[in-house]
Parts: C-alpha cells; structure tokens; sequence
C-alpha cells in the first residue's frame, strides 16, 4: 500500500450552524500531485485550515506525514510548504528580508542561490517594499516562501490567483519539478485547465461532501462524451432519445444529423447505432471543466 502523506478521517466542521465540512475522509499518496477542486464555500478553505491547524474540526482525525495535525502541529508545521489562500502581506520590507526572516524562523530553506533563481522565474523584485506591490506581485511573494523550504509537502490554496498567464505557467512548472524531486503537493484550484495539466488525481468538493475522487483520466474518460452523429437518412427524434443514457443537445438537417451527450462508456451507445444508417460519427471527450461542472448541475431538489 501507497505512503499516505495526508489522511482525513471523517471530519466534520461547522461554523455555528453552518456545517462546512460533512464527514470528509480523504487519502493523499506521498509523491502525488493531487487537485482540490470546488467553487467559492464549497469547504476547500476549511479544509487546508483543518490541515495546517489554523482552524480546528469539530470532530474527526487528520494526520499529516504520519503526524497528528492538531497535537503534533509545530512538527507538522516544519515540514511543509504552506500558501494561504488569503495572504495578507503588509510592512516596510522587501522580499530579501522577509526570506531572511523565514531562514532564521525555518532553517531548513533550499540553497540561497536557488531561491534567487526561483525569484528570477516568478518575475519577482526582490528588493521594493511589499506594501508598494500588487496583489499578483504579493502572491509571486507568497509563492517564493511556500516553495523555499526543502521539505516533502507543499500546501497550496488557489497558487495562481492574480498571476499574469506567463507567470501561471511557470508555477505549474515548478510544482511538476516538485513532484520529481519526491514531493507531495497538494493544491486547491478552480482554475480547471491548470488541474488538468499537473493533476494525477482530483478531488472534488461539493457543501462540505467529497463527491468524486479519481485520477484526471479516469473522470474524465467515464464522464459525459459528446457524439455527433451524421445519418444517411432522416431518423426520427424519439428513436434517438430511446437509447440508453443518451440525451440529444441538437438536430439539425432534417433529423439527418444529431449532436448528444452520452454517458459513461460508449460500446453501448455504438453498438445500439448499428441499427441506423450511420454516414458519420465524430465523438469527443470532454474537458475536465465540462466533468466539474456536471457535478455541479442542481440536483431536482435543490432545483
């Protein structure tokens, strides 16, 4: 079996009568990216500040690199790179100084010419006040201090919010480099096409529930396809609607041509055309945006 480097134990956390995490167990893999995916007050927050001991569950366990993250938390602490998701950076110094702070606070960052290289990649000036920065150059600075540390963990809430795209990439870059080197990361996002990119696996979080997790792949290989299917012959509505776990999007040319959605494996739903005059077929995977955003279609009670 897998190291585990992160284990949620059927937490549950409630600010008053709000339940914010409902029973979150969750596995992460030492060595693995893994991306955290949900929209704002799904409970991604909550769950990195149960994590880090910022914010304490009401009951359940977490254990972070076999560590327990409540009583073992300055331990814990030592070994992992952390950035908030609301950073708040003020103060008349530079960013030099604040990694001199961290080096004495810490004492286990990387090389100081490495953290210059990492500075010179997130575009970073190292030597203006950080009160005079924007938010994205406060975020570049929150950055730089979460991947400073040579430690297996780095803990990342929305990593590239305020970035311009250049700068986004090369953070995605950085992690990958991350994982190489043995690291665990694990990210909160809803910036879908940045997961899809690093992600070996992906949890999704939906009201304080973990609705889905799965490798990239996997989720999105037994989602919704989309099918486009071109007929000799005019072929009426209702016979397409028939087909098992078939839901037609369009007709277009006279019931000669339809676009679908099909859910979960295909074989069926071709082996079920071979009835019809079939002229073309064009089928498509879709994105994971389009998965994410199928979990969080209102189900017929919220509607």
């Amino acid at each position: 079996m897998a190291e585990m480097a992160i284990q949620f134990t059927n937490v549950h956390k409630y600010y008053g009568r709000v339940h914010a995490l409902q029973g979150l167990s969750l596995d992460i893999r030492a060595g693995e990216v893994f991306g955290f995916l949900g929209p704002n007050g799904a409970g991604k927050t909550t769950t990195i500040r149960c994590l880090m001991d910022l914010i304490r569950p009401n009951s359940g366990e977490i254990r972070v690199l076999g560590k327990d993250a409540q009583r073992e938390a300055l331990a814990v602490r030592a070994q992992v790179g952390y950035l908030p998701g609301d950073l708040m950076l003020e103060g008349d110094f530079t960013p030099r100084d604040f990694l001199r702070y961290i080096r004495r606070l810490r004492g286990n960052l990387r090389p100081w010419q490495d953290l210059m290289t990492l500075a010179g990649r997130l575009e970073l000036s190292l030597d203006r006040k950080i009160r005079t920065f924007s938010q994205g150059n406060k975020q570049k600075v929150g950055l730089l201090q979460a991947f400073a540390g040579d430690v297996p963990l780095i803990v990342l809430d929305e990593p590239t919010g305020g970035l311009d795209p250049l700068v986004q990439q090369e953070v995605l870059n950085i992690v990958l480099e991350e994982k190489e080197r043995g690291a665990t990361v694990f990210f909160s996002s809803h910036i879908l096409s940045e997961v899809q990119k690093i992600a070996d696996r992906v949890g999704i979080i939906r009201q304080g529930n973990l609705v889905e997790i799965a490798t990239t792949d996997s989720l999105i290989h037994r989602a919704l396809s989309r099918a486009t299917i071109h007929f000799a012959e005019p072929i009426e509505e209702a016979q397409i609607g028939d087909l098992a776990n078939v839901n037609i999007l369009r007709v277009n040319d006279h019931q000669k041509s339809y676009m679908v959605e099909v859910r979960g494996e295909m074989d069926g739903f071709i082996k079920a055309l071979a009835q019809f005059p079939v002229r073309e077929l064009e089928v498509g995977k879709p994105s994971l945006e389009e998965v994410f955003m199928d979990y969080y279609k209102p189900s017929r009670e919220e509607a």
